[in-house]
């Protein structure tokens, strides 16, 4: 364990394809982790190393290393761009204490780009931003520096400007040193020289030292004096107060290079130790004593103190399954018994490892502000709070979104059964928003994901990891169940057998559940109103068991409901024969008679759509996405590109990829998340239930 005030745990995010990987890569290589640099072209990157990944060239799993950096050790998280691994990138920025935005440089900010940037504000993150590919054809370092202010809503401060753009980009020029620096690409940029500016430069790098100057005075009294008054500036007052706006996350510092051609790395990393927050430097976590929501604890990175950790991760490997913790109080020794708060049960950690990406090292100990990997945990989910067991704390979870995309899965063989449900159940620890159900009716095992390369990706790990031989159906849309008004409704569950019977009466009011903006959230609330007199307390947990398992079930077509408030207003009990059994039917009873009432509808996953597509072709992708019922939000001219934003149901985009590339003749594409669930028109909704 080294110095606290000299450690970082940094993650890297970006849109697909924007080059987070490779400057993961370059870290790994300057830092002295690896003597080779590893290519994601060619399938050789440390950090993507699942097969999956290195045959898509596509990063899946976020993978974990430490690297030292002059003096400093930095706990660098390589997390995906692809929307369908976003569980990936929000477990990971739960953890971290920072982080650097990778953007290309020809496209700035993409779709993908602002949902990672919201992810990490979501978890107050300060932000570095790395301006990568400026060899690339088309590179723009002013419009890409305005889409972070614009898109982003980010206040971006340039450290750096390139010398050049496309094929004429020669090196960066350093705003606070006043200097040129020129990379030996031949030496693959581990050495570089310095070098006065060129003559035709030295406006426009006095111009944006000027503006940087002027972002930098506003956190720093002595920086402000001396700017107003044109005297000189001392490059340490400058990192002071740009450190500072830093971690206020109000500024944000922008570095620029070419990863691939191994231009401007090695400063980002000297920034990442300048600007971004070592653990000390963040404020107390919240946490709550032994789960009680009214007392709250601030945990402090402080390596003395009670053990507090949170799991993070889950993966699984013929030894067992390994859980990735951040570490948060205290210190965590191997072959030590720890309280899993929030499942209440006691585990062994029977061994801790450093990780670099798939490769372990044996640690004895491991101390606040370390992310670290440990075995023995049974029972610890994604999530969980880890702690000492005479002084239990839980820290807030983590939350992912609902999965919109549904498939049948069968084994080929009846011996391959038993060891698909131990798979299904290993790949729902790993990955949160994966899940799976026996479909009462049909009997089929189906799976539920993200996408449709989320599912893919699971086909594959089944097969090749899990070695379950299995027969897939059509992806289809994981539509959900609403309702539009208020009702009450009532039920008896009665049942007489001789001997004793079962009694239990409800009440029950429902009423949906939107946000202001009209749509539809997508939990239960449950309350009790009604008096003891007429349902005593220990039947209360009954009945909202019972409202839980009605509500997965639907009213329309089995599809579970959201958006869904319900109340217990009243009922009545039976002193002998009143069971939790009777409360709860007669709970899940009287939901489904509310829910008939309470004018129920069919709801589908609606998607965020950014398709980049030639000037020729825009009208033939603006209608087709008209066509697919889509509503188009923006459209802007991007180069010789147009970029067109739209919010689409899924269920009208699948294989929508061959589409794109068809009416484009190949050179458009495009990105989609899930944006929300909307009401399925009445049309489409009669085709479906009938």
């Amino acid at each position: 364990m080294g110095d606290l005030a000299n450690t970082r745990n940094i993650g890297i995010m970006a849109h697909i394809d924007a080059g987070k990987t490779t400057v993961s890569e370059r870290i790994l290589y300057y830092a002295g982790k690896t003597y080779k640099m590893g290519e994601v072209h060619e399938g050789t990157a440390v950090m993507d190393y699942m097969e999956e990944e290195q045959k898509r060239g596509i990063t899946i799993t976020s993978a974990a290393t430490k690297c030292p950096w002059k003096g400093a050790e930095i706990n660098l998280i390589d997390t995906p761009g692809h929307i369908d691994f976003t569980a990936e990138v929000e477990r990971s920025l739960r953890v971290l204490d920072g982080a650097v935005a990778v953007f290309d440089g020809s496209e700035g900010v993409q779709a993908q780009s602002e949902t990672v940037w919201r992810q990490g504000q979501k978890y107050g993150l300060p932000c570095l931003c790395f301006i990568n590919k400026m060899d690339k054809i088309g590179a723009d370092f002013e419009m890409s520096l305005r889409s972070i202010h614009e898109k982003l809503l980010a206040n971006p401060v340039a450290m750096q400007i390139p010398m050049g753009a496309g094929d004429s980009f020669a090196g960066i020029i350093d705003l606070v040193s006043m200097q040129a620096v020129f990379y030996e690409t031949d030496k693959m940029g581990a050495s570089f020289r310095e070098m006065e500016i060129p003559a035709d430069l030295v406006d426009q790098a006095k111009r944006y030292r000027a503006r940087m100057l002027e972002q930098a005075a506003e956190y720093d009294d002595a920086l402000m004096d001396a700017f107003v008054n044109d005297e000189p500036v001392l490059p340490e007052t400058i990192h002071g107060a740009v450190r500072k706006g830093t971690l206020a996350g109000t500024l944000h510092p922008v570095f620029v290079g070419s990863a691939l051609r191994y231009i401007g790395v090695q400063r980002l990393l000297d920034g990442v130790i300048a600007y971004l927050p070592s653990p000390i430097d963040k404020p107390a976590l919240i946490g709550h004593k032994g789960g009680d929501e009214s007392q709250e604890v601030p945990v402090k990175c402080d390596p003395k103190a009670s053990l507090v950790a949170l799991a993070f991760k889950i993966t699984s490997d013929a030894h067992g399954d390994l859980s990735f913790l951040r570490i948060y109080q205290g210190t965590l020794k191997s072959g030590t018994r720890v309280l899993n708060v929030n499942r209440n049960v006691k585990e062994n950690i029977t061994r801790v490892f450093e990780m670099h990406a798939s490769e372990r090292k044996i640690l004895e100990t491991a101390s606040a502000g370390d992310i670290v990997a440990v075995v023995g945990l049974r029972q610890t989910l994604t999530g969980d709070t880890i702690c000492d067991s005479k002084k239990p704390v839980m820290l807030p979870s983590i939350t992912f979104p609902q999965t919109v995309i549904t498939m049948s899965i069968e084994p080929r063989t009846a011996a391959e059964r038993a060891k698909l449900a131990t798979a299904l159940e290993s790949l729902r620890r790993e990955d949160p928003t994966f899940g799976y159900k026996i479909d009462p009716d049909t009997g089929q095992t189906v799976i539920s994901g993200m996408g449709e390369l989320h599912l893919e990706v699971l086909q594959h790990k089944l097969t090749r990891e899990k070695k379950v031989d299995v027969r897939v159906g059509k992806p289809r849309v994981a539509y959900k169940e609403a309702i539009t008004q208020q009702a009450r409704a009532e039920a008896k569950f009665i049942h007489q057998s001789g001997g004793r019977g079962q009694y239990g009466h409800v009440v029950l009011a429902v009423e949906p559940l939107v946000s202001q903006d009209g749509r539809y959230l997508t939990d239960i609330q449950f309350a009790s109103e009604a008096s003891p007199e007429e349902v005593p307390r220990e039947y209360v947990s009954s009945v909202e068991q019972g409202v839980r398992e009605g509500a997965g079930n639907g009213v329309l077509a089995g599809y579970p409901v959201v958006g869904l408030r319900v109340a217990l207003v009243g009922g009545s009990f039976h002193a002998v024969d009143s069971s939790e059994l009777a409360f709860e039917q007669a709970a899940a009873m009287a939901l489904e008679r509310a829910m008939k009432e309470a004018g129920p509808v069919l709801l589908e996953p609606v998607m965020r759509v950014q398709a980049i597509v030639p000037e020729s072709a825009f009208g033939v992708v603006q209608a087709d996405l008209m066509a697919k019922r889509g509503l188009i939000t923006d459209c802007r001219v991007h180069g010789e590109m147009r970029v067109v934003d739209a919010n689409v149901p899924l269920v009208e985009l699948f294989g929508y990829s061959s589409d794109i590339r068809s009416l484009t003749a190949g050179r458009g594409n495009f990105t989609m998340e899930p944006l929300c669930y909307e009401k399925v028109p009445e049309q489409v909704a009669k085709a479906i239930l009938f």
